[in-house]
Order: C-alpha cells, then sequence, then structure tokens
C-alpha cells in the first residue's frame, strides 16, 4: 500500500512538475505600434472602423484606459525600446542633432533596446516597419543605430518616419535599402506597405519555426498606419463608402457614447470642445473621402494583424505569447497635404526605375513610374499620385472625447489605446477588463524583462547603462496594482505635463525664436479627463507643489538644458 501511495506521488508530482516548467516557459512578445491614430480609433475603443482581430485580443485580454505615450513619433519610439523618459534616450525632439544630452537625434550607448536585453535570455528578435530613432538614414551613412545593429537579428522596414505608402523612402531589408520592385524575398502582386509589414513580419515567424522552433520570440511590429499620407487600396475605402457622409459632429458623438457603454470613459464627463464646423467645410466630398481612406488604412492594419495571430496559432505558440497593442501619438491635426500647390506640378519626372530611390516625403515626390505627386483638395486621397493628411476636424473625431493632438500634452496628444493579450500569462478572471491604473510607454521594457525573466543589465558591450523608469505592468495580469512610486511626466517642444494620482497638471509651449512658457492647468483626471475645468487658480498650492515635482524631473531627466532659449 505504502509502495503504490509512493508511486502515485511520484506520478503527480512528474506532472506537476511538466505543468509548471510548461508554465515557467519564456513567453513570445510581440509589440504592435500603429502610427499617428487616435484614442477611439479602433473597434474596442469605441470607433466605427472594423478591427476585429483587435477586438477580439482586448475581449479575450485587457484593455487599459489611462495608457500614455509622449505625443510624438520618434520619442514615443525612444521611450518604447528603452524603457526610459525620450530625452533619457537622447530623442527628446525629433532625429536632428541639437548637440545637447537629450536631444541629440539618436538613442544613446547608456541605453539598451529590449532586443538587446532580450538578446542575453536566448530571445531572437525580429522587426518589421518604422524605425525612426536615428539621424543617419543614407544609404551610405553611419548604421550603428540601425535595427540590426541595436538589437534585432532581422529586419525589414524603413529607417525614415514617412512616406508613401506605395514606394516607401529608405525601405531597407536588414542593412540595405530596397525598393519595392527590386526586393528578391518580396513581390506582391500590389505592393502597399501596410501589408508588406505584416507579411514580412509572417515572414520573419515562420522562418523562426524552421531555424529555431524551440527559442521564444520577441517581434516588434511598428506601422506607418494611418500617418500621413493618406494612402489605401481600393477595395478597402469601398468598405467605409457612404460612413463619413454625416461629418464630424455626427461620428464624434457616436464614438463619444460607444466610449461611455464600453465604461472607457465616465458617463458624466463632458466632451471636449469640436474643432471644426461640419457645415463650413468647404471641400466635404474631399474630406469624406479622406476619411473614408484613414479608416481603409486601419481596418488594412487589423488584418494584417490577424496574419501575424494566425501564424501564432499555427505554430501551436499562441497560447504563451504576450501581444501589446498601441499607438504612437494621438490623431494629427498637421496640415501636411492639405492645400493646393503654389505652382504647376512638374511634368519631367523621370521614372525611377527598378533601382532609383525615393528621396523625400514631402513636399510631394512623384511615383516610381515618372507621375507627380498631387496634394490639396484636387486630389482625392487613396492612389499613389496623391498626399494628404486626414485634417484637424477628422483628428478631433479620432482624439473623442479628449482635447488637442499629437505634439501636445493634453490628454489628445498622448492617450493611447493598450491592449495586452496573454492567455496563459493573464488571469482568466480578468479577461475582458478594463484595467484604470495610469500606465506609460516607458512600462513597456520593464513588462518584457519582467515577463522574459531577464535582468535589465547596469553595463552592456562595455557601457554603463541608465537604470529603467518604468514599471512593469504584470501584476494587472492578476488583477493587482502596479508597483509605481513615481508621477508620470511629459514634455515635447515645451508641452508638458506631470500625472501624480488623479492630479494632472499640464501647460502649453511655444518653440522657436521667441519660445515661451504658457501657464500651468490643473485637471482633476478622476472626473474631468477631458480636462474642461481648470482648478489652477483654486489650487495653487497643489500646482507648485507639482511644477516643483516636474522642475526636478526635467533635470534628471535631460529635457532641461532645452535647445531653445525660452522666455
Amino acid at each position: 500500500m505504502k509502495k503504490n501511495i509512493l508511486v502515485l506521488f511520484v506520478l503527480v508530482s512528474l506532472a506537476l512538475g511538466t505543468r509548471l516548467h510548461a508554465a515557467s516557459k519564456q513567453p513570445n512578445i510581440v509589440l504592435i505600434m500603429a502610427d499617428d491614430m487616435g484614442f477611439s480609433d479602433i473597434g474596442c475603443y469605441g470607433s466605427e472602423i472594423k478591427t476585429p482581430t483587435l477586438d477580439q485580443l482586448a475581449a479575450n485580454g485587457i484593455r487599459f484606459t489611462q495608457f500614455y505615450n509622449t505625443s510624438r513619433c520618434c520619442p514615443t519610439r525612444a521611450s518604447l525600446l528603452s524603457g526610459l523618459y525620450p530625452h533619457q534616450a537622447g530623442i527628446g525632439l525629433m532625429t536632428g542633432d541639437n548637440k545637447l544630452p537629450g536631444y541629440r537625434g539618436e538613442l544613446g550607448r547608456d541605453v539598451v533596446t529590449i532586443a538587446e536585453a532580450l538578446s542575453t535570455g536566448g530571445y531572437r528578435r525580429y522587426m518589421s516597419g518604422k524605425w525612426h530613432v536615428t539621424k543617419h538614414t543614407r544609404p551610405k551613412g553611419p548604421k550603428d543605430n540601425w535595427p540590426l545593429q541595436r538589437g534585432f537579428e532581422k529586419f525589414y522596414g524603413t529607417i525614415i518616419g514617412a512616406g508613401s505608402f506605395y514606394d516607401p523612402a529608405t525601405l531597407c531589408r536588414a542593412n540595405s535599402f530596397i525598393t519595392p520592385a527590386n526586393d528578391e524575398k518580396y513581390q506582391p502582386k500590389t505592393y502597399y506597405y501596410t501589408d508588406a509589414i505584416s507579411d514580412n513580419a509572417v515572414m520573419f515567424l515562420q522562418e523562426h519555426a524552421k531555424e529555431s522552433p524551440n527559442k521564444p520570440v520577441f517581434l516588434y511590429v511598428a506601422y506607418t498606419t494611418a500617418h500621413w499620407p493618406m494612402h489605401a487600396l481600393p477595395e478597402d475605402i469601398a468598405k467605409y463608402k457612404g460612413v463619413y457622409d454625416g461629418g464630424f459632429s455626427e461620428i464624434r458623438a457616436a464614438r463619444f457614447e460607444r466610449l461611455k457603454k464600453l465604461g472607457l470613459i465616465r458617463k458624466d464627463l463632458n466632451l471636449s470642445k469640436q474643432s471644426d464646423d461640419w457645415e463650413k467645410a468647404s471641400n466635404k466630398e474631399w474630406d469624406i473621402r479622406n476619411m473614408e481612406v484613414y479608416a481603409a488604412m486601419i481596418d488594412n492594419m487589423d488584418r494584417g494583424i490577424g496574419r501575424i495571430v494566425t501564424e501564432f496559432r499555427r505554430q501551436g505558440t499562441l497560447d504563451n505569447t504576450l501581444i501589446f497593442y498601441l499607438q504612437d501619438n494621438g490623431a494629427c491635426a498637421e496640415g501636411f497635404g492639405r492645400y493646393k500647390p503654389n505652382r504647376p506640378y512638374r511634368t519631367d519626372y523621370r521614372p525611377l526605375g527598378r533601382d532609383g530611390f525615393q528621396t523625400k516625403i514631402w513636399p510631394p515626390m512623384q511615383t516610381r513610374d515618372g507621375l507627380p505627386v498631387k496634394n490639396g483638395p484636387d486630389a482625392m486621397a487613396g492612389p499613389e499620385d496623391t498626399f494628404t493628411g486626414v485634417g484637424r476636424g477628422w483628428a478631433n473625431v479620432s482624439n473623442t472625447p479628449f482635447r488637442e493632438y499629437k505634439h501636445f500634452a493634453h490628454e489628445g496628444g498622448i492617450s493611447t489605446p493598450l491592449i495586452a493579450y496573454w492567455p496563459k500569462g493573464i488571469d482568466p478572471k480578468v479577461n475582458g477588463k478594463l484595467e484604470r491604473h495610469p500606465g506609460h510607454i516607458i512600462d513597456l521594457m520593464a513588462t518584457c524583462v519582467d515577463v522574459a525573466g531577464v535582468a535589465h543589465p547596469s553595463e552592456f558591450r562595455g557601457h554603463k547603462i541608465q537604470p529603467l523608469e518604468g514599471v512593469s505592468l504584470k501584476p494587472t495580469f492578476s488583477g493587482n496594482e502596479l508597483n509605481r512610486k513615481d508621477a508620470l511626466y511629459f514634455d515635447h517642444h515645451l508641452n508638458g505635463a506631470i500625472r501624480d494620482g488623479k492630479w494632472k497638471l499640464v501647460r502649453y509651449g511655444d518653440s522657436g525664436g521667441d519660445a515661451k512658457l504658457h501657464q500651468w492647468q490643473l485637471y482633476n483626471m478622476n472626473n474631468d479627463r477631458s480636462e474642461q475645468n481648470d482648478l489652477a487658480k483654486t489650487n495653487p498650492d497643489k500646482v507648485k507643489l507639482l511644477a516643483e515635482k516636474w522642475e526636478k524631473w526635467a533635470v534628471r531627466a535631460r529635457v532641461k538644458p532645452w535647445p531653445w532659449k525660452v522666455d
């Protein structure tokens, strides 16, 4: 009898050990970032745009309701990759070198990327999409801050931040410039950059299954959807015909109600002021078309994400794959491509041929066949010979219910959806739930090294490394609170903010020859996330306390000295 009990004990122990070993196996990690999209632009965050893949990930994962980026493309990417505030990573502004510690336009060597950190833990590391964290973007220039030199093993994508979706500038495979026409590994019937990003990500996963199926994957997928120019395939645009005929206020009101119904915002929240009057829009058909194309771009991206998810499922590894989806800044109100040119379009362009590189992203370039790229209300968005931005009115809709846009530190500039999906790592009791703790893009590196069981290095390849600023989001996967000991901070182009508990201090900044700082505004985020009721005058002590805290951070985090003389 005792012998039988002992045998049973051993068998149970072995079974438990096997399960524990499987549960502790390093997960695959996928970071998916979209570009220039607003808080309410995907279905599970209130949109009418069809995003069934993201909706399904959210339904079986967690949605964060108060997650933040840095309000601009390259600073956000620097923070994402490093786990630091962008100025600490060297990219507090854009990719130009201002000769100041926080504004070198390059990822510093005193930071490691997620890919570099995970390389110490046995991960294979792949990237598909937009890089945009180096000032060196020429074919023969230095490449020490390109993806393969910052921890990735395979790369397909663009080094700069924007460009044609039919013929992207600075398109690369590994360390070599290519064109859609001469890329030997990828020749689709119709080239479209969003599809190319998705397809090459899937290609990397398929190669991984053949080369190293027993090793975990880190995959960074950085879409340029839905950054200008508004380019989309005809069949995708057709899906949204008529959807936006009612104009800004109609779509914005519908999104506002869905956000409340989904529980993403308070039911008594006040909607921020509408930026543009649809009745005064002088080119309604053109503006409708711009938004139809914008929606089509997002629709296409979601289907591409679906192909990536399907490949993990096909390989039998989806259950132990942590997938994050987020966006790099709020929706874009910039005027690129929205005005008629002052001079006639050139007619003497020469075709670029198979090997000729696009050299410009703006003002409008030529097509590969030699046609001029047109902009302004006379050019209906979508095809490769057009170039337009979606415009402020629709950007205001995308950022529902918040005020301001990309570039600003108000909620419309820094708020992003964040979806976390991981069947084996997220407690089923929180599946489909909303996570209301504020989070920041600096937290993603901390989360990745945490779930991978990898230490963030204090030294790497002979360089001393700055410690992480973010905290791991892993506790939220079990319904627990984050272990954050400090506030969250923001600064871009002098637009500054601090989020400390329920309080947010925020201000506008004007950068340039006459740079100046505007007065601080104070908002209670518990009941006024749309920032409609400024409490600064009635809470001067709180303003002073938070402002002093922000100043100390600004010095520590290399925000100061600024590259401007500020009044």
